[in-house]
Order: C-alpha cells, then structure tokens, then sequence
C-alpha cells in the first residue's frame, strides 16, 4: 500500500471523526482500493467495492468531506472488508 493511501485509510478510521479530510483524497483511495465508481443523481457516486454497494455524497462548496460523510465512508469500508490496516484487496 502507498503511504499516500495508507495514510487516507489511517485518517478515515481515526477517532475522533476527522473534518479536514479532502474529497479528491477519498476518491483516489476508492480507485486504489478498486472500487467501481459510478456517477449518480447530483453530488452522490454509486460504489461498489469487494461485491458491495454504497453511495457517497461529494461535498458541494467545500474540498473536505464532513465527518458525517467520513462516518459514512468508515461503515462502507468496514463492510467492504477493508479496515484501518487492511491492504489493497
């Protein structure tokens, strides 16, 4: 795993919830986990990692993702099996 990634991964996880966690960062993590990106209705993505769906929602007038959307992003990781020391899959 690249420190870049590992990184991103590591702060997704990190608790407290992080609010300083940049969107273009999350998507390079999806696309390098391999994660299958779909644009959907407005600011939300269909995403499906490891056989499992998700939808993420790009902020609208900030580069951060909130710590709701990190949340969000955290549960579909978890479910995807990736975790905070998990490898590329």
């Amino acid at each position: 795993m690249s420190s870049k990634h590992e990184r991103i991964l590591a702060s997704v996880f990190t608790e407290p919830v992080s609010g300083n966690i940049r969107w273009r960062d999350v998507e390079s993590l999806m696309s390098w986990l391999g994660a299958d990106v779909q644009p959907g209705h407005g600011a939300r993505f269909r995403v499906t990692l490891n056989g499992v769906e998700g939808t993420l929602h790009r902020p609208h007038r900030s580069s951060a993702a909130s710590k709701q959307d990190i949340r969000h992003l955290r549960e579909f990781l978890t479910a995807a099996g990736v975790g905070s020391t998990s490898g590329k899959r």
